[in-house]
């Protein structure tokens, strides 16, 4: 069985971006160390676009699917990029729209949950990442297996939090604890059973 991780960027707080779901203000702490951190250990969750200026040409280690909401997705479009992750197999969970742009582009329209777990079904040595966003994440909580945190050091206050579910406890398990000089941390958890 294929594992989801929810691999994602948050403040201190929590939150994965400000109320509209911006988050450039976290990019700052992306220096040196925390982007060859990034090279070595998750190479699929930078984009097609940033691997090609870093120079990153190397088989996928960690994913193979990558699976974000339409918030996400229009960061690339916006910028003209249709498939911001074409080293990765692409699904965007959308009701708006009806028609994909892109050919290595699947939308889910309807039944999230169901395809995600076809996915985790699907023989394979590579996993699945949950790139964002809140409301995707909620929805998927019970399918989440691992969380990667990125923290960096910045409050908002208020904003879209990591996950947007109703209350109900979920218990996590700390696995790893990576701390940068420049005061971010990378936490990793596995899903208690």
């Amino acid at each position: 069985m294929r594992k989801l991780t929810y691999f994602i960027a948050c403040t201190i707080d929590g939150f994965i971006g400000d109320p509209k779901g911006d988050a450039t203000s976290l990019y700052s702490f992306v220096d040196a160390e925390f982007l060859e951190f990034l090279t070595a250990e998750y190479p699929e969750t930078i984009s097609a676009q940033g691997r090609e200026a870093l120079g990153i040409d190397r088989e996928n280690q960690r994913f193979d699917t990558v699976v974000q909401g339409l918030g996400s997705y229009r960061l690339a479009l916006d910028v003209g990029l249709t498939s911001p992750y074409g080293h990765l197999r692409e699904l965007v969970a959308t009701r708006s729209l009806t028609e994909s742009p892109d050919a290595n582009v699947e939308l889910i329209a309807d039944d999230l949950v169901g395809r995600v777990r076809e996915l985790k079904a699907e023989d394979g040595p590579l996993d699945i990442w949950l790139c964002g966003g809140s409301a995707i994440a909620g929805e998927l909580i019970d399918e989440i297996d691992e969380l990667i945190i990125k923290t960096y050091p910045q409050v908002y206050g208020s904003g879209m939090p990591m996950f947007g579910a109703d209350f109900e406890p979920r218990d996590f398990e700390l696995k790893d604890l990576r701390v940068f000089g420049n005061g971010a941390f990378v936490r990793t958890y596995t899903r208690k059973r």
